[in-house]
């Protein structure tokens, strides 16, 4: 027949035995030596533990909220029944703002995990579960990946509660809800998704509970996890989840009817739906006047074209459409390309290549030798291989402006779309012409005509077409005349701004 502690041990439930609860601990943790055991001598009529994880406790608020009060008990009262004890600590002398009841070993092993005390009381069934959270977070600090020129300088952080604080300084409404969940079998990493009730499409907040539901994994470490198993189509070299270090850019999609999904542990946000024309965006269009905004978001659509298509171009003029140059240009060029061994297509592929891995090594090396690496990596390609012969001045300056052009997108996953697909319709350049370089547009404008976000068509609002959201997509309208929220989200709420009453 089973013991009383072997069927404790089996259903997980907290043993009247404390040593056997104390036991068990040690055992499931493997003796860690961060796994803190105290006595309480204080109360002597009432054996007791506190147990917590050192490092993810706030000593302060051990001492202050616990410890303090505990020593400060003199005369015990008798009770008859377990949870009268606890109870008489829980109301009358422990000063932390959270102490709840705890029943089960496995709440009490995975409550320390997440920074909390726990309190047990021998010949008690039940314990007392004190938050006392409180390990090193890094600052709130300025955004690395976006920043800007005019705006709030804050940033996210890795924990969780923080971000949703900075979302709440912005928007101080009641109807700002925050549902958590803890998605991980081992890591078991909160993750909270945030919107607004009364302005957010139910649909979406639906099927995004559903796909978080369905999430059966043992470790979520960053957002990008998430991304990647909640989105639409994962067989897309687009992007179909926005991610933000932005507190205003996320406060500005939740007033948008968007939802927002904050994973501890890493600073990016996730939005959704995200549509092709929300990585065209940044949080300075709506701090600077509208025609300036205008201005630089055109330059922006007119910069992610030049990325995607330039090398190509070039390839196909080169190579096959030679006639469409003016002749004194056409006859720079071919001097140029004499003492070139390559043909136009091998030449821009080997420069393409040659700054993805020098953008990459500019990534990772140390900062100590990163401007030493830029200037060596800046000879090489420009004035070393032109005087070499290997490339020609022209592919140069090509693959220069294809550069600093994708740096001009705001956000960098769409700068990624557009380097792969840049060699797509290099080897469609390469092989066809023009014509190669139009099939591969055609087939690449269907593919993004064919994705969803969340059930939102991703070309929203131009394709299907919404002329109410035009005017904040290749252009941004005044502030005066932007008094819908955009349809294409199927927000809840349309309106954003009341007309003015005029006067007669």
């Amino acid at each position: 027949m089973a013991t009383d502690t072997q069927i404790a041990h089996e259903t997980h439930a907290i043993h009247p035995d404390l040593a056997d609860n104390i036991a068990y601990c040690k055992k499931m943790m493997g003796n860690s030596n961060d796994l803190m055991i105290r006595p309480l001598q204080s109360l002597h009529k009432w054996p007791s533990m506190l147990l917590y994880i050192d490092g993810l406790v706030d000593t302060q608020v051990i001492n202050q909220a616990v410890l303090q009060p505990l020593m400060q008990v003199r005369n015990l009262p008798d009770f008859s029944a377990d949870d009268e004890h606890l109870s008489y600590l829980q109301n009358d002398v422990l000063t932390a703002s959270e102490v709840l009841f705890i029943d089960d070993m496995d709440d009490v092993l995975k409550a320390m995990l997440a920074g909390e005390v726990i309190l047990l009381l021998d010949g008690s069934t039940r314990g007392l579960k004190i938050g006392a959270a409180g390990w090193e977070d890094r600052p709130v600090g300025e955004p690395v990946s976006q920043t800007v020129v005019r705006g709030p300088m804050e940033g996210f952080t890795e924990n969780l509660r923080t971000n949703t604080a900075l979302i709440r300084k912005r928007i101080r409404d009641p109807q700002l809800w925050i549902e958590e969940r803890e998605i991980g079998r081992v890591t078991k990493t909160r993750v909270a998704v945030v919107y607004l009730e009364h302005t957010v499409n139910e649909d979406v907040v639906d099927e995004l509970r559903r796909r978080l539901g369905e999430i059966d994994i043992d470790s979520i470490l960053e957002s990008g996890y998430i991304e990647e198993l909640i989105q639409d189509k994962t067989t897309t070299i687009f992007p179909t989840v926005y991610n933000s270090e932005r507190p205003d850019t996320v406060s500005a999609a939740l007033l948008e009817g968007r939802v927002a999904i904050i994973i501890d542990g890493t600073p990016f946000v996730l939005l959704v739906p995200a549509l092709f024309m929300h990585f065209f965006q940044s949080p300075e269009d709506y701090y600077q006047r509208a025609d300036i905004s205008s201005l630089v978001r055109l330059l922006r659509y007119l910069s992610f074209l030049i990325a995607m298509l330039a090398p190509s171009f070039y390839i196909a003029i080169s190579t096959f459409h030679q006639e469409m140059l003016p002749t004194t240009l056409l006859i720079s060029l071919a001097a140029q390309r004499e003492g070139v061994p390559f043909p136009a297509f091998i030449e821009a592929v080997l420069m393409e290549l040659t700054y993805e891995i020098l953008r990459e090594a500019g990534i990772r090396i140390p900062r100590t030798v990163g401007q030493a690496v830029s200037i060596v990596g800046t000879l090489v390609i420009g004035q070393a291989a032109v005087e070499a012969g290997v490339v020609s001045a022209a592919m140069v300056i090509i693959v220069s402006i294809t550069a600093i052009s994708s740096y001009v997108i705001p956000e960098n996953g769409l700068s990624i779309s557009v380097r792969i697909l840049r060699f797509i319709l290099m080897i469609a350049a390469a092989a066809f012409g023009f014509y190669g370089i139009l099939i591969a547009l055609l087939i690449t404008l269907t593919h993004l005509c064919s994705l969803r976000s969340f059930g939102i068509s991703y070309m929203s609002p131009f394709a299907p077409f919404i002329k109410n959201d035009l005017k904040d997509t290749l252009f941004r309208v005044p502030w005066s005349h932007m008094r819908t929220r955009p349809l294409s989200n199927g927000t809840s709420n349309v309106t954003r701004q009341k007309r003015k009453k005029t006067k007669h």
